[in-house]
């Protein structure tokens, strides 16, 4: 795995109040793994002050952000830091970051594509992959769809593979 690939934690929403504060929407863990960093984009945004919104996302004061004009300028800029810095994984867990880019065969080794991104909408995760014909679609990541991955790629069942 690439050790200082980027992972997105946050993206910034718009400024909150006057002082450039900025509105925070959270992904993965949530606002207790992003408190475990004191900088982001490579040390660009320094963590001044970090608290919880009460609405699933957070406020972040960032020491090179003076006003508000400042954090409104911020919008859509996410926070990442590199896959380093991240905490260890358990057995059978992984980051989007990890996947997101692997290329993607069938169970005899045929190129199939590449894995441009990862959505959940409620019951797991579900791979988005490019197709090396053209396309998209979209594969289950369980043990039955995609019965293996590794940092050299995502094998994918042969009966998840379009036609």
């Amino acid at each position: 795995m690439p050790m200082d690939k980027p992972v997105t934690l946050a993206a910034i929403t718009g400024a909150h109040g006057v002082t450039g504060d900025v509105r925070l929407k959270l992904f993965g863990e949530g606002l207790d793994a992003l408190k475990r960093y004191a900088a982001f984009n490579d040390g660009a945004l320094t963590v001044r002050t970090l608290r919880n919104d009460g609405k699933g996302g957070a406020i972040a004061r960032f020491a090179e952000v003076p006003d508000r004009t400042a954090a409104e300028k911020l919008r859509g800029t996410v926070l990442t830091v590199p896959r380093s810095a991240m905490p260890p994984l358990a057995e059978g867990e992984y980051y989007h970051a990890d996947i997101i880019g692997l290329p993607v065969t069938t169970e005899n080794g045929t190129a199939i594509g590449t894995v441009v991104g990862i959505e959940n909408f409620g019951a797991g995760d579900i791979l988005e992959i490019e197709a090396v014909a053209g396309g998209r679609f979209m594969v289950p990541f369980t043990l039955v769809a995609a019965p293996s991955w590794s940092a050299e790629g995502v094998v994918i069942a042969d009966g998840f593979v379009p036609d």
